[in-house]
């Protein structure tokens, strides 16, 4: 990750990750939104528990299905030879196979390009975006996991994922055939109809866009390209029963829900924008798992941990532990464990703007609840 080609992807990445949104004036979140450890009712007792070790990688997202198997992708920040992995028995193993991983080459038609997100949904199939910053063309796979073997690939066209996309998160309505994900290159969300492989883009609504918030760890302002980063919508979910779909910006502090049935019904972007209402606070985050009860663990990134928005949107400290340094991503698994990808993101020269500061290993950990 600090070879000079690396730090070339790395920063050209984070071009697309960033965009625009290094600008306005910089107004310091204080106190992670004020949770103090007088507010919070919720206590946690169990310790983290480490289910995978990187030392010379870092993960970018979990995923884990129904019978406990482990998936993460590999950051894409710093060019890595592999794209998605299985955590067998502590180690990265290349999935489905390493033909399908880059292994140093150019991106190509055949393998994964850069991809991020992924889930396991209901019916447990494995599904990642792949937004493709080599090759300017993002996909979407499903895999079945009993074959462990792609199942379907979609690649959107350029009008609703133009190059320069940023598209890294996703939530999947397995029973009505939707997946909905997010762009926070170009803030939107884009909503796709399995059934017929039609999407749609929506998109210039005040709640998709950043907040000039700073990004303050261990007292220092994350900037990008010299200035305060400033990231919109992300991460994204959905509830349990996939009717409401909820999001936030990365550089923001309220957590927005809006009902999944107009992208289904095909209503504009107005009536969609009218629509959206702010369902409780977050930190500043980047993943998101939502439970069965309603309740949302989010990353809190400033505070080295987990806040939960519960049900009638309460916002509390989960966890806060020096270990979560960066906590990326995380997954629920059906035995009641959190799972949560840890890999110092903010230490990689697209951050930086120099060299590599991050100290390895990196982890992905799971708690149970």
């Amino acid at each position: 990750m600090k070879t000079r080609k690396s730090s070339i992807i790395a920063v050209t990445a984070s071009l697309f990750f960033f965009g625009s949104y290094a600008q306005g004036t910089s107004a310091i979140l204080k106190s992670d939104l004020g949770i103090t450890k007088e507010q919070s009712t919720e206590k946690v007792h169990n310790p983290l528990e480490v289910v995978a070790q990187f030392d010379d990688i870092r993960p970018g997202n979990v995923a884990v299905s129904q019978e406990g198997r482990v998936f993460a992708t590999i950051h894409p920040l710093g060019d890595p030879k592999e794209q998605l992995v299985e955590i067998i028995k502590g180690r990265a193993v290349p999935y489905p196979s390493a033909d399908l991983q880059k292994n140093g080459k150019p991106a190509s038609s055949k393998t994964f390009d850069t991809p991020l997100g992924i889930v396991v949904d209901k019916k447990n199939k494995l599904w990642m975006i792949d937004m493709g910053l080599q090759l300017g063309r993002t996909r979407l796979y499903d895999f079945d996991l009993k074959k462990n073997k792609i199942t379907t690939t979609i690649e959107f066209d350029q009008k609703i994922a133009p190059k320069g996309s940023f598209i890294q998160d996703l939530a999947v309505d397995e029973s009505r055939g939707w997946v909905y994900l997010a762009d926070i290159s170009n803030p939107g969300i884009i909503a796709l109809d399995l059934t017929t492989k039609k999407a749609r883009r929506f998109s210039g609504d005040h709640a998709l866009q950043l907040e000039d918030v700073d990004m303050v760890i261990n007292g220092k302002v994350i900037n990008f390209g010299g200035k305060p980063a400033r990231v919109g919508i992300n991460p994204i979910t959905l509830s349990n029963d996939r009717e409401t779909i909820f999001f936030g910006a990365m550089n923001g502090t309220k957590w927005y829900q809006v009902p999944a049935k107009l992208f289904r019904e095909g209503a504009d972007d107005k009536t969609i924008g009218k629509a959206i209402v702010k369902f409780g606070d977050k930190p500043l985050s980047d993943g998101v798992a939502t439970d069965q009860n309603g309740s949302h663990y989010i990353t809190n990134l400033t505070g080295f941990g987990i806040s939960k928005l519960d049900a009638s949107g309460s916002l509390q400290d989960f966890i806060s532990d020096p270990k979560l340094n960066w906590p990326d991503n995380l997954a629920l698994s059906k035995d009641g464990y959190l799972y949560i990808s840890v890999n110092q993101l903010y230490t990689t020269p697209a951050f930086t703007g120099s060299s590599d500061t991050g100290r390895p290993p990196f982890f992905i950990y799971r708690i149970k609840l």
